[in-house]
């Protein structure tokens, strides 16, 4: 079934957002608009080139696309979404994919568990284990309040699961999934073995209940080669195995999710099944993708590994992010600082690709991004070619999950291809 938005997100908490005063904590933004709400700004109709520089925007089109693709290809695969809400932390943006079909939003820490609650969000899934006496109590305190709202936690070991009962209330319900980990992966428990004694820690415990099982393959290989594809299969593989140990410890239904955005489609191949497998079973199972940069997309590293990215699938994601930087300085031949550093744009999964010029179509043959330092880009070509002192160049950027977290408030364009960009909504993030 279709989320409602109204049954998934405080649509009034969000639309308030709109309602938000800017000021000079929005970098970027225009002077001029400080002390007008957000819902004023836009009314004045802006363009991008209103905005100082750097400056990130999405861009509307793009963004509405990667919505339905994403939608469609999950539903078509027969695996319900979660997306990783930490990629944007816009609630604008959660309330869109939720409006779109998505069964819940994934979350990464109880801080950004808080702020999803604030906004409403009756489902999440924290990709994380919840041991924080803090995030513990308030979790429980929010259960109790609203048995509607759903969290889902994860435990990789028998001393997470202590650590969580220690510091619930006693009448605290949570639920768990028993998070599978792989050789040199991140956190998750190393064996089936050892996953399996943390579920019955779970089974034992008055405050939990044991909800499914999850983990994250994207740590186990960065590429498409034979090798990685092998061992995110072979991962995946085992965590279907968990599950199918568990089946007869499980308080129904149970939930087994796994899936960044590079091998989504490795985690449809290997465990979509599980829901009719379990169910004949008696076992109602929901598998869970928690793709979280699809909505984004890039320029850069997931778009050479997502497997929807590729042109031939006819529909493929789109990059719905981009740079915009300006030249400050040519200190010698062959060389533009441009005025884009670190503290503006991603550079953990690649540097930023420059894409155009403003004023012309291209950039100069060979042009690219050598450096960022914490507020110059260096823009370097051979010969030929200019990027005046004072152009804007338009720059490709890879990584949307530390890209967004570089901005409080971020201008959504109608078309970042255009000549002179429309601003039609601004976006504010909680980082």
């Amino acid at each position: 079934m279709v989320n409602k938005i109204g049954e998934s997100i405080d649509v009034t908490a969000v639309a308030a957002l709109s309602d938000r005063t800017l000021g000079p904590e929005h970098k970027s933004l225009p002077p001029s608009a400080w002390g007008l709400t957000a819902r004023e700004f836009l009314a004045t109709a802006p363009h991008l080139d209103d905005f100082a520089t750097p400056v990130l925007t999405v861009d509307r089109a793009a963004l509405d696309s990667n919505l339905a693709v994403m939608a469609d290809w999950a539903a078509a695969a027969g695996v319900r979404l979660a997306p990783h809400g930490k990629t944007t932390m816009s609630p604008q943006l959660w309330g869109e994919q939720l409006a779109a079909g998505a069964w819940g939003i994934t979350l990464a820490t109880g801080w950004q568990a808080q702020v999803g609650r604030a906004f409403g969000l009756t489902r999440i899934l924290l990709a994380n284990a919840l041991v924080d006496p803090v995030g513990l109590r308030w979790a429980a305190e929010h259960m109790r309040r609203d048995p509607e709202f759903e969290l889902l936690s994860w435990a990789d070991s028998v001393a997470t699961v202590r650590e969580m009962e220690r510091h619930l209330p006693e009448d605290a319900r949570l639920s768990v999934l028993v998070e599978l980990g792989g050789p040199h992966g991140r956190t998750g428990a190393r064996s089936v073995d050892e996953a399996l004694d943390v579920a019955a820690a779970v089974n034992n415990s008055a405050r939990l209940r044991l909800a499914g099982v999850g983990g994250y393959e994207g740590a186990l290989a960065h590429d498409r080669t034979e090798a990685a594809v092998a061992a995110v299969r072979g991962y995946l593989d085992e965590l279907a195995r968990l599950h199918r140990a568990l089946s007869d410890r499980y308080e129904r239904p149970a939930v087994v999710t796994a899936g960044g955005s590079a091998y989504p489609d490795l985690v449809v191949e290997r465990l979509a099944g599980l829901a009719d497998e379990q169910g004949a079973q008696g076992v109602p199972t929901t598998v869970v993708l928690r793709s979280g940069a699809y909505l984004i997309h890039d320029d850069g590293f997931y778009s050479g590994i997502s497997p929807l990215a590729d042109p031939s699938a006819g529909r493929p994601l789109r990059s719905a992010m981009h740079g915009w930087a300006r030249a400050v300085s040519r200190p010698e031949p062959g060389l533009a600082l441009l005025d884009a550093g670190k503290r503006d744009l991603p550079f953990d999964e690649g540097l930023p690709v420059p894409q155009r010029v403003s004023g012309g179509e291209g950039v100069p043959p060979g042009a690219h991004v050598s450096a960022l330092n914490d507020q110059h880009t260096f823009l370097r070509w051979p010969e030929g070619g200019d990027v005046p002192v004072g152009s804007v160049v338009r720059l490709g950027l890879s990584h949307p999950c530390t890209a967004f977290d570089k901005w409080r408030l971020i201008p959504v364009v109608d078309d970042a291809g255009a000549a002179r960009p429309r601003v039609v909504d601004l976006l504010h993030t909680f980082f």
